[in-house]
């Protein structure tokens, strides 16, 4: 059986806005578990943990909210990407790609390169 493991800190908001890229529109417990989806189901999204990053991602004019009915018929808070957003989650997407990068670097060097 796999552990669940906690999203490090710093990559759920990468993570969320992906989501929210991908698929559109989601309320919070939607996104926690596309999140955990996506993730084969190796991550484990504690929702006391998902809404301040909304909350702050919001406030930041990152994504925007509106209420609606969720699959069940209960009133929820849908979230969606804005231009802002966009722009935030490229520049996000390279900064992780250039820190991957790097750290890659680490794992394939050899003493003798170093010479």
């Amino acid at each position: 059986m796999k552990q669940k493991k906690d999203v490090q800190q710093g990559t759920l908001a990468l993570m969320l806005l992906k989501t929210l890229e991908l698929l559109g529109p989601l309320h919070g417990y939607g996104i926690a578990r596309r999140i955990e989806q996506i993730s084969g189901a190796l991550l484990s999204v504690n929702q006391g943990t998902l809404y301040p990053v909304l909350l702050r991602l919001e406030n930041e004019g990152a994504i925007s909210s509106d209420w609606g009915p969720s699959e069940n018929n209960r009133r929820a808070r849908f979230y969606r990407l804005t231009p802002a957003g966009q722009k935030l989650l490229n520049a996000e997407k390279r900064d992780w790609e250039q820190t991957a990068a790097i750290i890659a670097r680490f794992f394939e060097v050899k003493a003798e390169d170093l010479a």
